[in-house]
Protein backbone atom coordinates (compact mmCIF):
# COMPACT_ATOMS: atom_id res chain seq x y z
CA UNK A 1 0.00 0.00 0.00
CA UNK A 2 2.69 2.33 0.88
CA UNK A 3 4.35 1.30 -2.10
CA UNK A 4 1.22 2.09 -4.25
CA UNK A 5 0.88 5.47 -2.56
CA UNK A 6 4.56 6.23 -3.01
CA UNK A 7 4.12 5.73 -7.11
CA UNK A 8 1.36 8.03 -6.79
CA UNK A 9 3.07 10.81 -5.67
CA UNK A 10 6.07 10.20 -8.24
CA UNK A 11 3.68 10.04 -10.80
CA UNK A 12 2.85 13.37 -10.10
CA UNK A 13 5.90 15.09 -10.20
CA UNK A 14 8.10 13.20 -12.65
CA UNK A 15 7.52 10.91 -16.12
CA UNK A 16 9.68 8.58 -17.78
CA UNK A 17 11.25 11.53 -19.48
CA UNK A 18 11.81 13.00 -16.33
CA UNK A 19 10.44 16.39 -14.40
CA UNK A 20 6.82 16.89 -15.74
CA UNK A 21 6.77 19.45 -17.76
CA UNK A 22 4.44 21.73 -15.93
CA UNK A 23 6.43 21.43 -12.42
CA UNK A 24 9.64 22.49 -15.08
CA UNK A 25 7.96 25.36 -16.44
CA UNK A 26 7.01 26.61 -12.58
CA UNK A 27 10.41 26.12 -11.43
CA UNK A 28 11.98 28.00 -14.06
CA UNK A 29 9.60 31.10 -13.98
CA UNK A 30 9.98 31.09 -9.86
CA UNK A 31 13.74 30.98 -10.28
CA UNK A 32 13.79 33.80 -13.29
CA UNK A 33 11.04 36.27 -11.40
CA UNK A 34 13.39 36.20 -8.28
CA UNK A 35 16.87 36.87 -10.31
CA UNK A 36 15.04 39.59 -12.52
CA UNK A 37 13.29 41.04 -9.37
CA UNK A 38 16.73 41.26 -7.75
CA UNK A 39 18.78 42.57 -10.63
CA UNK A 40 16.64 45.07 -11.53
CA UNK A 41 15.83 46.18 -8.42
CA UNK A 42 19.76 46.55 -7.42
CA UNK A 43 20.03 48.30 -10.88
CA UNK A 44 17.08 50.75 -10.57
CA UNK A 45 18.65 51.67 -7.16
CA UNK A 46 21.96 53.20 -8.31
CA UNK A 47 19.61 54.20 -12.31
CA UNK A 48 16.48 55.10 -11.17
CA UNK A 49 14.36 56.46 -13.88
CA UNK A 50 13.70 59.92 -14.30
CA UNK A 51 10.60 59.85 -16.84
CA UNK A 52 8.65 56.51 -17.18
CA UNK A 53 7.47 58.06 -20.79
CA UNK A 54 11.21 58.54 -21.53
CA UNK A 55 13.58 55.37 -22.52
CA UNK A 56 17.45 55.96 -21.65
CA UNK A 57 19.98 53.07 -22.98
CA UNK A 58 22.50 54.42 -20.23
CA UNK A 59 19.99 53.47 -17.54
CA UNK A 60 18.27 50.68 -19.03
CA UNK A 61 21.03 48.39 -20.53
CA UNK A 62 22.56 47.68 -16.66
CA UNK A 63 19.28 46.51 -15.64
CA UNK A 64 18.93 44.42 -18.85
CA UNK A 65 21.49 42.90 -18.17
CA UNK A 66 20.69 41.82 -15.00
CA UNK A 67 17.51 39.73 -16.35
CA UNK A 68 19.22 38.43 -19.15
CA UNK A 69 22.01 36.84 -16.30
CA UNK A 70 18.97 35.92 -13.79
CA UNK A 71 17.58 34.05 -16.89
CA UNK A 72 20.47 32.55 -18.34
CA UNK A 73 21.20 31.12 -14.47
CA UNK A 74 17.65 30.06 -14.28
CA UNK A 75 18.03 28.46 -17.41
CA UNK A 76 21.33 26.87 -16.68
CA UNK A 77 20.21 25.38 -13.30
CA UNK A 78 17.07 23.69 -15.34
CA UNK A 79 19.90 22.14 -17.90
CA UNK A 80 21.24 20.39 -14.92
CA UNK A 81 18.12 18.99 -13.53
CA UNK A 82 17.18 18.04 -16.86
CA UNK A 83 21.00 16.93 -17.76
CA UNK A 84 20.73 18.81 -21.36
CA UNK A 85 23.79 21.24 -22.11
CA UNK A 86 22.68 24.83 -21.40
CA UNK A 87 22.51 26.13 -25.20
CA UNK A 88 20.07 23.43 -26.08
CA UNK A 89 16.92 25.72 -25.93
CA UNK A 90 17.51 26.98 -29.33
CA UNK A 91 20.57 28.27 -29.28
CA UNK A 92 22.49 25.56 -30.94
CA UNK A 93 23.12 26.54 -34.16
CA UNK A 94 26.28 25.81 -37.00
CA UNK A 95 24.82 28.77 -39.00
CA UNK A 96 23.72 31.07 -36.09
CA UNK A 97 25.73 33.77 -37.30
CA UNK A 98 23.90 34.19 -40.94
CA UNK A 99 20.52 33.91 -39.51
CA UNK A 100 21.35 36.41 -36.86
CA UNK A 101 22.53 39.13 -39.45
CA UNK A 102 19.58 37.57 -42.43
CA UNK A 103 16.66 38.19 -39.18
CA UNK A 104 18.87 41.63 -38.20
CA UNK A 105 18.18 42.73 -42.04
CA UNK A 106 14.70 41.39 -42.23
CA UNK A 107 14.01 43.34 -39.07
CA UNK A 108 15.28 46.58 -39.65
CA UNK A 109 13.57 46.23 -43.44
CA UNK A 110 10.06 45.25 -41.40
CA UNK A 111 10.39 48.70 -39.07
CA UNK A 112 11.42 50.86 -42.24
CA UNK A 113 8.07 49.15 -44.86
CA UNK A 114 5.61 50.07 -41.48
CA UNK A 115 7.32 53.95 -41.47
CA UNK A 116 7.61 54.18 -44.92
CA UNK A 117 3.54 53.08 -45.31
CA UNK A 118 2.51 55.43 -42.31
CA UNK A 119 4.56 58.40 -43.46
CA UNK A 120 3.28 58.10 -47.57
CA UNK A 121 -0.31 57.61 -46.02
CA UNK A 122 0.20 60.87 -44.10
CA UNK A 123 -0.36 58.60 -40.42
CA UNK A 124 3.45 60.02 -39.58
CA UNK A 125 5.17 63.13 -39.57
CA UNK A 126 8.81 63.48 -39.08
CA UNK A 127 10.05 66.64 -36.99
CA UNK A 128 13.52 66.71 -38.04
CA UNK A 129 16.89 65.40 -36.84
CA UNK A 130 17.33 65.03 -32.99
CA UNK A 131 20.95 64.15 -32.95
CA UNK A 132 24.62 65.61 -34.38
CA UNK A 133 28.18 65.21 -34.21
CA UNK A 134 29.51 61.99 -31.90
CA UNK A 135 26.25 61.63 -30.35
CA UNK A 136 25.12 59.54 -33.65
CA UNK A 137 27.22 57.35 -33.50
CA UNK A 138 27.22 56.89 -29.54
CA UNK A 139 23.61 56.48 -28.86
CA UNK A 140 23.65 54.36 -32.63
CA UNK A 141 25.81 52.21 -30.17
CA UNK A 142 23.88 51.95 -27.26
CA UNK A 143 21.02 51.49 -28.73
CA UNK A 144 22.29 48.33 -30.25
CA UNK A 145 23.64 46.73 -27.17
CA UNK A 146 20.33 47.36 -25.11
CA UNK A 147 18.18 45.77 -28.08
CA UNK A 148 20.08 43.20 -28.65
CA UNK A 149 20.16 42.24 -24.70
CA UNK A 150 16.07 42.75 -24.68
CA UNK A 151 16.20 40.63 -27.86
CA UNK A 152 17.94 37.89 -25.94
CA UNK A 153 16.16 37.83 -22.67
CA UNK A 154 12.49 38.19 -24.88
CA UNK A 155 13.26 35.06 -27.18
CA UNK A 156 15.26 33.23 -24.21
CA UNK A 157 12.38 33.35 -22.16
CA UNK A 158 9.43 33.13 -24.23
CA UNK A 159 10.60 31.01 -27.19
CA UNK A 160 13.93 29.38 -25.35
CA UNK A 161 13.24 26.95 -22.29
CA UNK A 162 9.04 27.84 -21.97
CA UNK A 163 8.50 26.91 -25.69
CA UNK A 164 10.91 23.87 -24.96
CA UNK A 165 9.28 22.52 -21.83
CA UNK A 166 5.91 23.65 -22.85
CA UNK A 167 6.31 21.52 -26.23
CA UNK A 168 7.61 18.45 -24.29
CA UNK A 169 4.59 18.44 -22.00
CA UNK A 170 1.98 19.53 -25.34
CA UNK A 171 3.37 19.62 -28.47
CA UNK A 172 4.96 22.54 -30.27
CA UNK A 173 2.01 24.77 -32.12
CA UNK A 174 -0.33 24.79 -28.70
CA UNK A 175 2.75 25.50 -26.63
CA UNK A 176 3.75 28.39 -29.37
CA UNK A 177 0.14 29.85 -29.31
CA UNK A 178 0.19 29.63 -24.99
CA UNK A 179 3.80 31.29 -25.24
CA UNK A 180 2.60 34.21 -27.55
CA UNK A 181 -0.07 34.94 -25.82
CA UNK A 182 1.99 35.40 -22.80
CA UNK A 183 4.35 37.18 -24.48
CA UNK A 184 1.74 39.63 -26.13
CA UNK A 185 0.08 40.17 -22.40
CA UNK A 186 3.42 41.09 -20.90
CA UNK A 187 3.70 44.23 -23.40
CA UNK A 188 0.05 44.95 -21.28
CA UNK A 189 2.89 46.46 -18.26
CA UNK A 190 3.87 49.09 -20.56
CA UNK A 191 2.91 52.74 -19.28
CA UNK A 192 0.79 53.50 -23.29
CA UNK A 193 0.45 49.93 -24.45
CA UNK A 194 -3.15 49.58 -26.30
CA UNK A 195 -5.38 46.49 -27.04
CA UNK A 196 -4.11 46.60 -31.05
CA UNK A 197 -1.06 46.66 -29.31
CA UNK A 198 -0.95 43.74 -27.34
CA UNK A 199 -2.31 41.97 -30.22
CA UNK A 200 0.66 42.84 -32.44
CA UNK A 201 2.68 41.56 -30.25
CA UNK A 202 1.46 38.27 -29.75
CA UNK A 203 1.46 37.87 -33.26
CA UNK A 204 4.89 38.94 -33.69
CA UNK A 205 5.67 36.32 -30.83
CA UNK A 206 3.92 33.47 -33.07
CA UNK A 207 5.87 34.42 -36.13
CA UNK A 208 9.15 34.78 -33.82
CA UNK A 209 8.08 31.03 -33.28
CA UNK A 210 7.16 30.32 -36.96
CA UNK A 211 11.28 31.40 -37.52
CA UNK A 212 12.20 28.87 -34.67
CA UNK A 213 10.41 25.48 -35.77
CA UNK A 214 11.45 26.52 -39.85
CA UNK A 215 15.43 27.75 -39.10
CA UNK A 216 15.87 25.12 -35.87
CA UNK A 217 17.06 27.40 -33.85
CA UNK A 218 16.41 31.24 -32.25
CA UNK A 219 19.23 32.78 -33.94
CA UNK A 220 16.81 34.57 -36.55
CA UNK A 221 14.43 35.58 -34.52
CA UNK A 222 16.92 37.47 -32.15
CA UNK A 223 18.16 39.03 -34.93
CA UNK A 224 14.66 39.92 -35.74
CA UNK A 225 14.23 41.48 -32.91
CA UNK A 226 17.23 43.20 -32.63
CA UNK A 227 16.91 45.16 -35.61
CA UNK A 228 12.96 46.23 -35.01
CA UNK A 229 13.69 47.70 -31.61
CA UNK A 230 16.62 49.45 -33.12
CA UNK A 231 14.93 50.95 -35.59
CA UNK A 232 12.09 51.80 -33.56
CA UNK A 233 14.05 53.65 -30.90
CA UNK A 234 17.06 54.69 -32.46
CA UNK A 235 16.24 55.30 -36.29
CA UNK A 236 12.95 56.87 -36.76
CA UNK A 237 12.66 57.65 -32.95
CA UNK A 238 9.11 56.71 -33.17
CA UNK A 239 6.88 56.06 -30.14
CA UNK A 240 7.03 52.45 -28.38
CA UNK A 241 4.23 51.22 -26.14
CA UNK A 242 3.50 55.16 -24.99
CA UNK A 243 7.19 55.80 -24.23
CA UNK A 244 9.96 57.66 -26.60
CA UNK A 245 13.73 57.22 -26.65
CA UNK A 246 16.35 59.46 -24.89
CA UNK A 247 19.20 59.57 -27.97
CA UNK A 248 16.93 59.49 -30.87
CA UNK A 249 18.12 60.49 -34.39
CA UNK A 250 15.17 61.48 -35.74
CA UNK A 251 11.89 62.84 -34.32
CA UNK A 252 8.35 61.61 -35.24
CA UNK A 253 4.60 61.66 -34.33
CA UNK A 254 1.49 60.25 -35.14
CA UNK A 255 -1.12 61.69 -37.09
CA UNK A 256 -4.87 60.94 -37.72
CA UNK A 257 -7.05 57.38 -36.45
CA UNK A 258 -5.28 56.02 -33.68
CA UNK A 259 -5.96 51.99 -35.10
CA UNK A 260 -4.20 53.37 -38.32
CA UNK A 261 -1.18 55.57 -37.10
CA UNK A 262 -0.91 53.58 -33.88
CA UNK A 263 -1.58 56.73 -32.19
CA UNK A 264 0.10 57.39 -28.67
CA UNK A 265 0.65 53.61 -28.59
CA UNK A 266 3.25 53.65 -31.42
CA UNK A 267 3.69 52.22 -34.97
CA UNK A 268 3.24 48.74 -33.31
CA UNK A 269 -0.35 49.39 -32.60
CA UNK A 270 -1.11 50.33 -36.24
CA UNK A 271 -2.82 47.49 -38.65
CA UNK A 272 -0.19 47.81 -41.00
CA UNK A 273 1.77 46.48 -38.50
CA UNK A 274 -0.41 43.29 -38.32
CA UNK A 275 -0.31 43.06 -42.29
CA UNK A 276 3.86 43.40 -42.62
CA UNK A 277 3.75 40.78 -39.69
CA UNK A 278 1.76 38.52 -41.91
CA UNK A 279 4.09 39.38 -44.82
CA UNK A 280 7.33 38.54 -42.81
CA UNK A 281 5.55 35.24 -41.96
CA UNK A 282 4.99 34.69 -45.87
CA UNK A 283 8.19 35.09 -46.94
CA UNK A 284 10.39 32.99 -43.70
CA UNK A 285 7.77 30.10 -45.32
CA UNK A 286 8.97 30.14 -48.65
CA UNK A 287 12.70 31.20 -48.11
CA UNK A 288 12.99 28.55 -45.02
CA UNK A 289 9.69 26.11 -45.40
CA UNK A 290 11.17 24.16 -48.37
CA UNK A 291 13.92 23.06 -46.39
CA UNK A 292 12.91 23.00 -42.71
CA UNK A 293 15.57 22.77 -40.47
CA UNK A 294 15.10 20.16 -37.63
CA UNK A 295 15.83 21.16 -34.00
CA UNK A 296 18.03 18.66 -32.81
CA UNK A 297 16.95 18.89 -29.13
CA UNK A 298 13.29 19.51 -29.90
CA UNK A 299 11.38 17.04 -27.30
CA UNK A 300 9.57 14.88 -29.05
Amino acid sequence: MTGSKSRVLRGLFVREQGLRAGWSVLIFLAIVVVLSALGGTLAGHFFPDEDMHLVSPDTQILREAAVVLGLFIATWVMSKIEKRPVLSYGLTDSRMVRRFFFGLAVGLLSISALVGALWTTHLLAFDGRVLSGAAIWKYAALWAALDLLVAFFEEGLFRGYLLYTLTRGLNFWWAALITSVLFGAAHGHNAGESPLGLITAAVGGLVFCLSLWLTGSLWWAIGMHTGMNWAEAYLYGVIDSGSVSQGRLLESHPVGAPIWSGGTTGPEASVYAVIILLVVAGGLWLVCGRNRAQWSAFPS
